[in-house]
C-alpha cells in the first residue's frame, strides 16, 4: 500500500496545487505565486541518504551479504534491504518529507502572494504582524529571512501539503471508526485524486477485514481481484500469497489456531504496510 502511495504522489500533489490555486484566486488581495522549481536542497538528511545509498550499493556490487553490510555501516538489516530495494529518487523524497515543516511553512504561500502583489516592496514588520494575526507564532527574524530569500530569488517553492505515504497507509489500514473527521476528509480527497490509490485502498481494507476476522475462505477471491486490476505492488503481494495459498488460508480460518494463525495475523499485515495497532487488532 505504501509503495502505491509513493508511486502516485504526483496525482496527490497536482490536486493539492490545483485546490490551493483556486482558493487563492477567490481572495482578491492575494494572488497566486509560482516560484521556479528547484532541486532538492542539500540538507544534512538528504546528503546522508544519498551517501548511504551509494555505500550500500557499492558493497552489494562486491557481493557482500545484508548482515555484513549492516555490521559495516552500523545500521539495521531492514534499512539495508530498504536501500537495496528502493529507487534513490524515492528515498530522497522520503528524506525530504521527514524534514520539519517549520513554524513558517503554513504561511509561506500568503507571504509569497503578498510579496508578488507588492512587487517586492513589503515591510518585514508589516508581514510579520499580518501572519501573526492569522496564527503565526514564530519570530520576526524568520519572516525577514524568508522575505530576503524571495528578493534574492533563492527561496524554495512552497511545498504542497501532501500527506506522506506512511500516513496515508495508516489511515487506510485503521478501523474506519477510529479515524477523525479531518482524517476521513483528507482520505476522501486522496481517493478522488487518484483512481489507483482508490483501488488499492478498497483492496487493502478488504484484506484488513479478512485478516482481522480470520475469513480465510475469502482469500482466493481477494487474490484474484488483486491480480486482475490492482496496482503493481499489490499484485506482487497477491502473487506472494498465492505461492503458499493453503498455509495462509489455514492460518486465517477460525478452526485453525496457534502458529499458523499468528503468522497470518502478524507477518501478512506487516507486508501490506499495516501499522502495529492494526496488527494487534485495534
Amino acid at each position: 500500500m505504501e509503495k502505491t502511495c509513493h508511486q502516485h504522489r504526483d496525482c496527490l500533489r497536482k490536486r493539492v496545487e490545483e485546490e490551493s490555486a483556486s482558493e487563492v484566486a477567490e481572495v482578491p488581495e492575494v494572488a497566486p505565486t509560482l516560484l521556479p522549481p528547484t532541486e532538492l536542497p542539500r540538507t544534512q538528511i538528504i546528503e546522508r541518504t544519498r551517501h548511504r545509498y551509494e555505500d550500500i550499493h557499492r558493497l552489494l556490487e562486491k557481493r557482500w551479504t545484508i548482515s555484513a553490510i549492516a555490521r559495516r555501516l552500523n545500521i539495521d538489516r531492514k534499512t539495508v534491504r530498504r536501500f537495496r530495494d528502493t529507487d534513490l529518487d524515492q528515498l530522497l523524497v522520503s528524506a525530504r518529507e521527514r524534514r520539519p515543516n517549520g513554524v513558517l511553512e503554513p504561511f509561506k504561500a500568503y507571504l509569497n502572494a503578498r510579496f508578488t502583489e507588492a512587487q517586492g516592496q513589503v515591510s518585514g514588520t508589516r508581514m510579520f504582524l499580518e501572519i501573526q494575526a492569522r496564527g503565526y507564532r514564530g519570530s520576526r527574524q524568520v519572516v525577514r529571512k524568508h522575505l530576503a530569500a524571495l528578493r534574492a530569488g533563492t527561496a524554495e517553492p512552497v511545498r504542497a501539503d501532501v500527506p506522506s505515504p506512511r500516513k496515508i497507509t495508516s489511515w487506510i489500514m485503521r478501523p474506519r471508526e477510529t479515524l477523525t473527521v479531518s482524517h476521513n476528509e483528507r482520505l476522501l480527497q486522496i481517493r478522488l485524486a487518484c483512481p489507483d490509490i482508490t483501488r488499492a485502498c478498497d483492496l487493502a481494507r478488504a484484506f484488513t477485514d479478512l485478516v482481522r476476522h480470520q475469513r480465510g475462505y475469502l482469500l482466493l477471491a481477494w487474490i484474484r481481484q488483486a491480480e486482475q486490476d490492482a496496482p503493481k505492488p499489490m499484485k506482487g503481494f497477491a502473487g506472494f500469497l498465492r505461492q503458499d495459498l493453503d498455509a495462509v488460508t489455514a492460518g486465517l480460518c477460525h478452526e485453525h489456531h496457534g502458529t499458523a494463525t499468528r503468522a497470518a495475523n502478524v507477518s501478512i499485515p506487516h507486508a501490506l504496510g499495516m501499522p502495529d495497532s492494526v496488527v494487534r487488532g485495534a
